[in-house]
């Protein structure tokens, strides 16, 4: 079993809220925190940072970027893009699984962890090949979103950006090194739009699409695959307005 932490991702000693959530996950890790209770201090961290923002000055607040160990994990979730080798644990239970995919099992391997680009901060490396079926779960972003809603904000959803996502997957055990990820674009562009779809449908006038692995220099074909991505996604009759940041 992985025995990867949350300082292993997130580069503790770490103060507040963070080491809170620390805590509790750690203590959900050891069977001391419950699923219910872990879920009601990632809710209250998120109330109390939201109403920060708010009384700074921000008009609009961030939604759906909070994670219990990590924001690619989350998209992998988000897009069902699950390995094989955990999809059953995720299905039996869709939070012990996921921290399975984050931390391993005695039966299953752990995502690749690596680093976020020339940071001291590391992701779950997202595993893809040309069997790969991505299906759409907005769970966690409605959650947060209504959530954010109920408390008098105004939000803004934020996911990593799917042209992003492929650029930071690697293909799966089993399948030709030479897969090229960025290949699956046209099949995961159809479940940004039924996420998308769905965040408009509960309430979200904006949504932030991060697009980090273009402040790099990159090949003409990723640049084609960014511009497909968005004229794909600006096209659709009913979406938020979309903020692509990088």
């Amino acid at each position: 079993m992985s025995e990867r932490s949350l300082a292993t991702v997130y580069g503790y000693p770490r103060q507040g809220p963070d080491r809170e959530l620390k805590r509790a996950v750690e203590g959900y890790w050891a069977g001391r925190v419950t699923a219910a209770e872990l879920e009601s201090t990632a809710a209250e961290l998120r109330r109390a940072a939201w109403r920060e923002l708010a009384d700074a000055g921000l008009g609009e607040v961030p939604s759906g970027d909070f994670s219990l160990y990590d924001h690619v994990l989350d998209t992998t979730v988000m897009v069902g893009a699950i390995p094989e080798r955990h999809r059953a644990a995720v299905a039996a239970d869709p939070l012990a699984g996921y921290f399975a995919m984050a931390r391993g099992t005695q039966d299953a391997a752990p995502l690749e962890l690596t680093k976020w680009f020339d940071t001291n901060y590391h992701y779950l490396v997202p595993e893809v090949g040309p069997d790969t079926v991505f299906t759409a779960d907005p769970r966690k972003q409605l959650t947060e979103l209504e959530e954010a809603l109920r408390q008098g904000h105004d939000p803004r959803p934020v996911l990593v950006g799917p042209v992003t996502y492929l650029l930071l997957a690697k293909p799966a055990p089993g399948v030709d090194l030479a897969f090229d990820p960025l290949s699956l674009l046209d099949r995961l562009l159809p479940v940004y739009a039924e996420i998308l779809t769905a965040l408009r449908s509960a309430g979200a006038e904006w949504a932030q699409l991060d697009e980090p692995a273009f402040v790099q220099d990159r090949p003409r074909a990723a640049l084609d695959a960014l511009a497909s991505a968005y004229d794909h996604l600006g096209g659709l009759a009913r979406r938020p307005k979309i903020l692509v940041a990088s």
